[in-house]
């Protein structure tokens, strides 16, 4: 991501250990003289050889989180059981794993309405439902193949450069849930980005919470604000949730302040001290303004989703308070329009098989639902007069 880090290791804690003394003490006998030789010089190489003020350390978190989201893919994909569903499976050859046809969901994945039984978010379910899991459980689905390699890779290039990333992956991927319910009322959502937003967010907030113990940090902090503008004005396009984005980069850039904060420069723990090492004063771990933004990070962190939650089971419209706030997820051009056509489809439902008609390309498909939710009918059938 073209950020440098000073050397923190540039420094280096020397030991003057006494010499053991040559003078021979007459009283001691010539054994013992010896044995005593012995006992200084093996204290003397021990002390120094083997102190490792510094554990080695692997991101052991992020590899974790791949796995995790390959496996739940996966399980979707056994519950789909596409050739069950419907005709003309994509990969056929891979039997129940195979995928929904191409018309129905072009990223290579399950359907819909599998989405929605597995834990995608939908506004309706997580209000009236009392599901608000759902807000969580989003984050870790994904719509298929593409979907799950584009946000994967990203996460391990991200995510690989920073610790503690647990939290701020999670909360991050709520907080963009949250935002996106709020604003975006209709359809189902699911995927990762909103939690991979945070961790950009959350590099930038490390950037400037431990700016003096960075080198080339204008540089850095230049690359990082270039790389966070493209990825956001990418969210302006239509059919992409940049409220999630949005919600998702703030979240992380204020846990950022709160859980990568690190020692000032000159710090110097006692516990990983070496034998033998006289300490300077005792300095203040943090800096005041360190102290001063985790402060702030964290109340504007419990205000703002505890205010983001009331509104949302309260079913309060945001979009009538901030009229403008829809241009923040797509800007209409001469080239794409960011309101979606109506579309409108005649059904006919024999038990849980449904049959759709698209009026306007007189398309056809059938499905298996479990319900009649009106969101997965309107869901179905925009899919299908695409």
């Amino acid at each position: 991501m073209g950020r440098e880090y000073a050397n923190n290791n540039a420094f280096e804690i020397k030991v003057h250990h006494s010499r053991p003394s040559l003078v021979e003490d007459p009283t001691i006998s010539t054994l013992e003289q010896q044995q005593r030789r012995r006992n200084q010089h093996q204290r003397h190489e021990t002390s120094g050889g083997d102190f490792k003020p510094f554990k080695p350390w692997f991101p052991w978190l992020v590899p974790l989180f791949v796995v995790a989201n390959v496996v739940l893919f996966i399980i979707v994909m056994y519950v789909n059981n596409c050739p069950k569903r419907s005709t003309n499976c994509v990969a056929g050859f891979l039997g129940r794993f195979a995928f929904q046809p191409l018309k129905e969901n072009p990223l290579l994945g399950p359907s819909s309405d599998t989405l929605l039984k597995m834990g995608a978010m939908e506004v309706e379910k997580v209000v009236k439902g009392h599901q608000g899991w759902r807000l969580i459980s989003c984050i870790w689905l994904h719509a298929g193949v593409f979907h799950l390699l584009a946000n994967m890779i990203s996460l391990l290039i991200i995510g690989i450069r920073l610790v503690r990333i647990g939290l701020v992956y999670v909360l991050s991927g709520f907080g963009g849930s949250l935002m996106s319910a709020l604003f975006l009322e209709l359809g189902i959502s699911v995927g990762a980005s909103g939690a991979l937003f945070g961790l950009l967010g959350a590099m930038l907030s490390e950037l400037i919470t431990n700016w003096t113990i960075y080198a080339n940090k204008l540089a850095a902090f230049s690359t990082l604000v270039i790389i966070v503008l493209l990825n956001l004005a990418v969210g302006l396009l239509p059919h992409v949730d940049n409220f999630a984005h949005i919600g998702g980069f703030i979240s992380g850039f204020l846990l950022g302040f709160i859980f990568l904060i690190r020692p000032q420069f000159g710090w110097v723990s006692q516990k990983t001290c070496p034998p033998g090492y006289i300490a300077p004063p005792a300095k203040s771990k943090y800096k005041a303004y360190q102290y001063v933004l985790l402060a702030i990070s964290l109340t504007l962190l419990i205000t703002g989703f505890a205010i983001g939650l009331l509104d949302l089971f309260k079913g309060v419209n945001v979009n009538e308070h901030c009229p403008w706030c829809q241009y923040m997820t797509c800007v209409p051009t001469p080239l794409w329009s960011c309101k979606s056509p109506e579309v409108y489809c005649q059904s006919s439902q024999f038990g849980p098989q449904l049959n759709l008609t698209c009026l306007s390309t007189g398309k056809s498909g059938t499905y298996i639902l479990p319900d009649d939710n009106p969101t997965h009918l309107q869901v179905l059938c925009s899919q299908l007069c695409q």
